[in-house]
This record gives C-alpha cells, sequence and structure tokens, in this order.
C-alpha cells in the first residue's frame, strides 16, 4: 500500500496521534497523552481511571473490560507511556511528525518503544468487541509513566498501592524488542540491575612520588578483574550459538571521576559500572567476589549502589502456568517463529514479577531493524496492522484460559 493508503487506516490514524504526543523525558508533560487515552476508552465504552502513585505529574491511566467471570484472577496489558528524548538534528523526520514514506514505514520516538503495544491492543479489543465477544476474566490497559528512567514514579508505586491490590491481577503482559530475522522472541525473566558506584581512597600528594597504596593503582587492579570478567562473558557468547546478551552478565565501565589536578595525586577516585547480572549467576557470590577484589587491591574501597535491583524470579515457562501454555499455543497456531529470551535491559515487568504475578514480555515486530532509543525510529504500517492480528489472538486466549 502507499503512503497515501495508509493513512486513510483508521488503526494507523490512531497510532499516529498517540506518537504524535510528545511524552518525551526529561521533564515530561503528560496531559494531552492522557486526554488521549480518555477519548480511546470512550470510544472502546471502556471506564477509565486515572491514578496518581506518586504525584500528578506522573498519572497512571487504567482502562477496565469487565470479564464474564470477574472473581477469576485479571489480566493486565501493560504499556508505558513516556519516551526517550531524541537527537533531532540526527533524525531525517521529525521525531514526533509520525511521517510515513513510501513504503510504509512511520517514523516518530515511541514507534518501537513502546507505544505502538499500547494502540495494538486498543485495535484488538475494538475488533473483539465489535464481533461480540466478552473475555472470562477481566481485563486491564494500564498506561504507566516513568518506565524509561526506571519506573519509580509508575509502575513500582503502583503495585504497591490498594488500587492495583483490588485489580487482583493474575497475569500481564508487557513490552518486548523488535525481531531482525523472522523469529519473535517472547520474554520471561530480566537479568539484575546494578550501578555500583566503586570508591578508591588511597594517598594522596605529590605527582612527582611513587607514594605507596594509592587510589589509582588500586582503581587499576580492581577495573582489570572487572574487564577480564567482562572478556569471560564475551567468549561465552562467541562460544555458544545459543545464547544471546540476556544470558550472560554484562559490565561496563560508565563513569570515571576524580582529581583536582594534574600534578596532585589524589585521596579519592570514583569508577561507575552498568551491571546486567544473569539469571543463572548466584548474586550474593558475585558480590562477595567484587568484595573480594577490593581486598585484594589494598583495601580503603568503598561500594556504593546507585541501583541494587533484588534478585526477581523469571516467570514459569512450563506447563505449571497456563497463562504461558495459552499464549505459546496461540503464537504456534498462528504459524509464528519465536524464542523464548531472557530480556537483555530492565521493563516494568520486574516489578509485576517481583509482586509474585507472571509475566511475559512480547512486542509483535519481526524482520525489523532494532532501533528503540535510536535516530529514525520507525515501525512499518503492515507490520502494526498485523500485530493486532496477533492480539486478536493471543488476548482471548490468556483471558480465557
Amino acid at each position: 500500500m502507499s503512503a497515501s493508503q495508509w493513512e486513510n487506516n483508521e488503526e494507523i490514524k490512531i497510532f499516529r496521534e498517540y506518537l504524535r504526543i510528545p511524552t518525551v523525558h526529561p521533564n515530561v508533560d503528560y496531559t494531552a497523552c492522557v486526554e488521549f487515552l480518555k477519548r480511546q476508552a470512550a470510544s472502546l465504552e471502556l471506564p477509565v481511571d486515572v491514578v496518581y502513585p506518586v504525584n500528578e505529574k506522573n498519572p497512571v491511566v487504567i482502562m477496565k473490560w469487565l470479564g464474564s467471570q470477574p472473581e477469576l484472577p485479571s489480566i493486565i496489558l501493560n504499556s508505558h507511556t513516556d519516551v526517550v528524548p531524541v537527537f533531532a538534528d540526527k533524525w531525517t523526520h521529525d521525531p514526533f511528525s509520525a511521517d510515513i514514506d513510501d513504503e510504509g514505514k512511520i517514523y516518530a520516538r515511541g514507534s518501537q518503544d513502546m507505544k505502538c503495544v499500547g494502540t495494538q491492543y486498543l485495535g484488538a479489543i475494538r475488533a473483539l468487541k465489535a464481533s461480540g465477544y466478552q473475555p472470562k476474566r477481566t481485563i486491564y490497559l494500564t498506561y504507566v509513566p516513568d518506565e524509561e528512567v526506571g519506573g519509580h514514579l509508575g509502575m513500582r508505586e503502583l503495585i504497591k498501592g490498594d488500587y492495583f491490590k483490588k485489580m487482583n491481577v493474575g497475569f500481564s503482559f508487557d513490552e518486548g524488542i523488535s525481531s531482525e530475522d523472522e523469529t519473535y522472541a517472547v520474554y520471561y525473566a530480566e537479568r539484575t540491575l546494578w550501578h555500583l558506584h566503586l570508591k578508591f581512597s588511597g594517598t594522596a600528594g605529590h605527582g612527582s612520588l611513587l607514594l605507596p597504596n594509592t587510589a589509582g593503582e588500586k582503581l587499576n587492579y580492581v577495573v582489570n578483574k572487572f574487564m577480564e570478567f567482562r572478556k569471560s562473558q564475551v567468549q561465552r557468547l562467541a562460544d555458544d550459538s545459543t545464547i544471546d546478551i540476556g544470558d550472560v552478565t554484562t559490565v561496563n565501565l560508565t563513569q570515571l571521576k576524580g582529581g583536582v589536578q594534574s600534578n596532585v595525586v589524589p585521596p579519592l577516585l570514583v569508577a561507575v559500572f552498568d551491571i546486567r547480572i544473569a539469571v543463572t549467576v548466584d548474586v550474593a557470590a558475585f558480590e562477595k567476589q567484587i568484595r573480594d577484589w577490593c581486598e585484594e587491591a589494598g583495601g580503603g574501597i568503598e561500594l556504593e549502589f546507585e541501583m541494587k535491583n533484588p534478585v526477581v524470579k523469571p516467570t514459569k515457562i512450563d506447563a505449571t502456568n497456563p497463562f504461558w501454555l495459552a499464549f505459546k499455543q496461540t503464537l504456534d497456531s498462528l504459524g509464528l517463529k519465536t524464542r523464548v529470551r531472557v530480556f537483555p535491559g530492565a521493563t516494568d515487568s520486574r516489578y509485576v514479577r517481583h509482586a509474585g504475578i507472571p509475566a511475559l514480555g512480547f512486542s509483535p515486530i519481526n524482520k525489523t531493524q532494532i532501533l528503540l532509543h535510536d535516530h529514525d525510529e520507525y515501525l512499518r504500517a503492515d507490520t502494526y496492522i498485523h500485530g493486532i492480528e496477533v492480539y486478536k489472538k493471543l488476548i482471548p486466549a490468556v483471558a480465557d484460559a
């Protein structure tokens, strides 16, 4: 189809309208987004609430589709409304114009991550309601803020509140990542995220001397240990084609701080690491290893966690989980090739799983360049429409499980 033909498609119109709302960090204004979602709820004749888990600047919009057996645990269709910043000069299209080119590519920040999923849910429900279908379980559509900067003002606090507890949630849908081949990835777990600051204290003095136990020596020893470990994880990926980045522990040195001028040996240096720990790793033993490296370096090294997420058990992907069985069997029946994966980053599913609720991450996007958080992020219109067709099957299968 040409760009002009796609422009007249009602579902594409709704998607593009959502993409044009610049819910972009920092200092996100969600006002227009909330009004858009309220209009969508009205068009579907679904009741809608706006909840403020932390403050009025970070609203959660919740739509409710009442099930025929509302006493059963409910299903949530979760998506986040915020998007990451853009470098507009690096884009060939205005990042909030939702332009469609002659190949049917819709360019916009959020087109892959993850406004597409938020409106695909709506498109699927529109079709299901039109067919006369009513779910057995109550379905909630949750549109949460703040995910792109940690979810501390959104899903993390929503789950702690009375509103969420009354929802009696039994299973959650959430985002995945596009695939560049013909397969579709389904994410059942996430690695444990640490942002670790190592503060190296040492002997200070004149830069012309060879002082003992300097902060730089200690930093060098510990950083080398981290880099050796990092190299082992790179080698694991090279040696085993059955695993990907989500199956190994990633370690990246992201910041170095300290010093006052070039001829003064500083009393303190700081190294910051982004660490994502694989689900197969003993986290306590890994932390002990780091502390042992610090002692071997000479001590006087403080570990400060800017972020230390708790270990969260993966969602079960076996016969003990009826939601998983319904999910997987539906994708199989549609002839979709799937890969079960550990999510390489972090999503709001970690908060849901930590509350003991099974969650799967899935975005119905394949044969598409991965451009989340990148310049010229796009999604093809035909891929978007196909995603609605997938959710038309997935949502009732899970809701009736």
